[in-house]
Formats: C-alpha cells, structure tokens, sequence
C-alpha cells in the first residue's frame, strides 16, 4: 500500500487553520482587556473618590500597561462614555419599557426619578459610579439624558407640564436628581427622600402641589426586565 503524502493544498490549509486559531486568540485577548478595563473603570468610579481617576489608576486596577489602555480608547472622555453606557443602557431600557404603558408624562417621570434614586440607595457604586461619570459629561449619560429631554417635552405638548421650555424642565429635573444622588450617597437622605424629590420637581414643572403628592405616593411598578 503506498503512503499517504502530504501534498501542497494539506500544508496550505494548515497553515490556513493556524493563522485563523491567532487571529481569533488575539480577538478573545482584546475583547478581554477591554473588558478588564471597563471592569476596573466601574470599580474606581464606583466609590466616593472616583471623580479624581487617572489612566494610570484604571491601568494599575485592571493590570494592563498605558499602551494597552490606549489600543482600546483614546483616553478618559471616551473610557467614560463607554463606562456610562455600559452602566445605565440596560437600567434605562428597562425603566423605559417599565413606562412606556403610562400615558401620562407626570407619571412616567415620577416612576423614572423613584426608580433612578431607589437603585442609589440600593447599590451605592452604582450610584457613585453615576454621580462621578455625570461630572464631567452629560447627567447620567446621553441616553437618559435625551429620553428625559423626550420625557418632558411630550409633557409640555400634553399641558400637563408648565415651563418655559423642554430645555429647562430637563435640566431642572435632571440636575435636581444628580443633587439628591450625592444626598442620598452621603447617607443624608430619609428612606422617601426619592419621593419627596419626585414630588417637587414635578411641582417645579408646574404641576399643582396636591396632584404632585399623589403621583409619587402611587406604588412604584415592578420594573420591567432589561
């Protein structure tokens, strides 16, 4: 019986195969520094003090060299606008599916407020990470940034809100929650304090005081699965 002979096409195609299994390694290593990054990148903003992170910080937390940070993000704003939308995208879906059944804006902003400040009080380095990426960029990043803005125009359309502008209801909604955030993260605030905040701000939007009490005092929905 005559041997079996490794001809050109069985080399090339091993060779094939080998430079595929590095190019797939090298894709498994990257995903997994970025994602080291990201890791260490939460794990500093997490706490009271993250707001003074540097590249070296998140490289020492998440044993990767500066180099390696950079093959990743350009620098600090782009680490933080990756970490915010890591942090708050599957948070903001589910509380935007949460109230998307209720027609009426002042409610959809009561529920979205309580739900934003009950997960401070719940999970503190979720909230520092909140309070401390919201500093140096949009409140609590652009998603929920836009979906507030949305949130309180479609109020405006509707009459329920009376403000000058969607400009100014969004920054008065949003720069009051991010204020009683570090309240909260403080341990200043009282068990309703998300209430209690809900209820003035929708009185800030030209909601009559009596009508803003019931709305916040109504029981909070189960939040809908991200």
């Amino acid at each position: 019986m005559p041997l079996a002979r490794s001809g050109p096409e069985t080399i090339v195609a091993g060779k094939g195969d080998e430079h595929a299994g590095r190019i797939a390694a090298g894709r498994k290593r990257k995903a997994e520094n970025r994602a080291r990054i990201i890791a260490a990148a939460f794990t500093i903003f997490g706490n009271e003090n993250g707001l003074f992170a540097r590249i070296e910080d998140i490289a020492e937390e998440a044993g990767v060299t500066r180099a390696t940070f950079y093959n990743h993000f350009a620098g600090m704003i782009d680490l933080r606008e990756a970490l915010t939308r890591e942090v708050t995208h599957d948070f903001l879906s589910a509380v935007t599916a949460t109230i998307a059944t209720m027609p009426d804006a002042r409610d959809r902003s009561a529920v979205a407020i309580r739900f934003y400040l009950h997960r401070a009080m719940a999970d503190q380095r979720w909230g520092w990470s909140m309070l401390n990426l919201s500093a140096n960029g949009l409140i609590f990043g652009a998603e929920t940034f836009d979906q507030a803005g949305q949130t309180v125009r479609e109020g405006l359309d509707a009459g329920v809100f009376r403000i000058a502008s969607m400009e100014l209801g969004r920054d008065i909604l949003l720069g009051a929650c991010l204020a009683a955030l570090g309240t909260i993260l403080r341990g200043q605030a009282p068990a309703d304090y998300p209430e209690a905040v809900a209820g003035h701000i929708l009185v800030a939007l030209g909601v009559p005081h009596d009508e803003a009490r019931a709305i916040v005092h109504q029981p909070l929905p189960q939040l809908a699965a991200s």
